[in-house]
């Protein structure tokens, strides 16, 4: 495969220009890594895919609960390209960096060196635990135009781009046990969560994934959504529920802030215990009840008064040494509220064209984050705050938070100068962050890209 021929495959797929131009770019430098590790020609069929960021317009930590979230695809990600290998290693190299990860396709492999080591380790380990009898090695190079570690979903982007560079130089797909479980892409997302949460997929089975208890939102807005579109899904299981188009004349503009959102370390156990709170709430709701509902909006949606009769749960348990009671109900109003009302007002009011209630709902889910959840930083606060005092007709922060990003909504026409504007309120603000931040627009991308 040629850039060229690459370049047509995006833009055939809906991918704007100028954004199929830079992954051309990306395409070629990827590919001229790869031949470099060889001593001759490329044997066989090179194999090139483009995995979107994405972008969560509503739905703060609610995907791994069984909640709601308005995702789409952003317009930047990671390009991939792959040749197969005639052993069973996998070899996945950072053509920016040339920095690389070797392992063998090993249901207990455990792999070392970058940090995004960890990711290419589970989907070695899940592929040789679900699909043995499929196993084929291969050489990935990837290279990205999607920030790292800022809230865009780019470690679920290598997950994704590692399993389907592997799947598109090996039987993996064709093998029984894959066509058992896996079905739409909707199914697909699903299961590449679970790569990072560790969980099994029905008959496919988990093991320690990555470390964090997130859900399928990220893979979700990857594998299922499409160029120019906002899309709101339901998780556990994924679910499509609504598609919206985005005005044309609107366009996100995407501040990352330079607070590394890494989900690592404290930031994983920060992460974490956003999804422990929920985790706690069902507990308790189910102890008072007998119930044994599977997640909180299942247990939110039991029956017309369940909310009530949750809070009511929570106020006769009381809490504990991990969370105490106002934590937990905390937790539990964000959830509610941002699930069961400001996703599904918020497809309306896009579908609508109402921006005023647009910003007025993302102004709400903002302050949830600050209030509730408590995964802001002063840096996303500020940008939050100061996008609208600049022309934004809604912003809001996004991702796991702790660090991260923020989108703001702005007409097609002032997104130049309301870029510039904003990059430089923050940066008179938190001048240290000059050398992490990014600052750039786009609209809803089209989502995985094989070629």
């Amino acid at each position: 495969m040629t850039g060229r021929a690459f370049g047509a495959a995006l833009a055939n797929a809906g991918l704007g220009p100028d954004a199929a131009a830079r992954k051309v770019v990306l395409f070629e430098h990827a590919l001229a890594v790869l031949q470099a590790r060889q001593s001759g020609p490329l044997a066989g069929s090179v194999r090139g895919l483009h995995v979107p960021g994405r972008i969560e317009v509503f739905g703060k930590h609610t995907d791994y609960a069984g909640g709601r979230s308005l995702i789409c695809a952003t317009d930047r990600g990671i390009v991939a390209v792959a040749i197969a290998r005639d052993d069973q290693r996998l070899v996945v190299i950072d053509a920016a960096t040339r920095t690389e990860v070797a392992l063998e396709l090993g249901a207990d492999v455990v792999a070392s060196g970058p940090v995004w080591a960890t990711y290419v380790e589970a989907v070695a380990r899940r592929v040789a635990r679900n699909f043995p009898s499929s196993l084929g090695g291969a050489t990935i190079a990837f290279a990205s135009d999607l920030p790292q570690a800022a809230g865009l979903s780019s470690s679920s982007a290598l997950v994704v781009a590692v399993f389907l560079a592997l799947a598109g130089v090996s039987p993996i797909e064709e093998c029984a046990e894959y066509g058992d479980a896996i079905h739409t892409p909707e199914d697909l997302a699903g299961y590449m969560a679970t790569l990072e949460n560790g969980l099994s997929y029905g008959r496919l089975a988990g093991d320690r994934g990555v470390g964090t208890f997130g859900g399928s939102e990220d893979h979700t807005a990857m594998l299922c959504c499409h160029a120019g579109m906002l899309s709101q899904y339901a998780f556990c299981p994924v679910r499509r529920e609504a598609d919206v188009a985005l005005q044309d004349d609107l366009v996100f503009v995407v501040a990352a802030s330079g607070v590394v959102a890494q989900k690592t370390g404290a930031a994983r156990e920060a992460y974490n215990r956003a999804a422990l709170a929920a985790g706690t709430v069902l507990e308790r709701w189910n102890q008072v009840t007998g119930r044994l509902d599977l997640s909180l909006a299942a247990a939110c949606t039991a029956a017309p008064d369940a909310p009530e009769r949750i809070r009511d749960a929570l106020a006769r348990t009381g809490g504990d040494s991990t969370f105490p009671a106002a934590a937990l109900r905390d937790r539990f109003d964000q959830f509610c509220e941002e699930s069961l009302t400001i996703v599904p007002a918020a497809s309306a009011a896009f579908a609508a064209g109402d921006v005023a209630a647009v910003g007025t709902l993302a102004a709400r889910s903002q302050w949830l984050a600050e209030r509730c959840l408590g995964n802001q930083v002063p840096e996303t606060v500020h940008l939050a705050r100061a996008a609208p005092l600049l022309g934004a007709l809604a912003s809001s922060a996004f991702g796991a938070g702790f660090g991260g990003s923020v989108w703001a909504l702005v007409t097609r026409g002032r997104a130049a100068s309301f870029l510039e504007d904003w990059r430089g309120d923050y940066l008179a603000r938190f001048p240290g962050r000059s050398a992490g931040c990014t600052f750039f627009e786009t609209r809803p991308g089209s989502p995985v890209i094989r070629a």
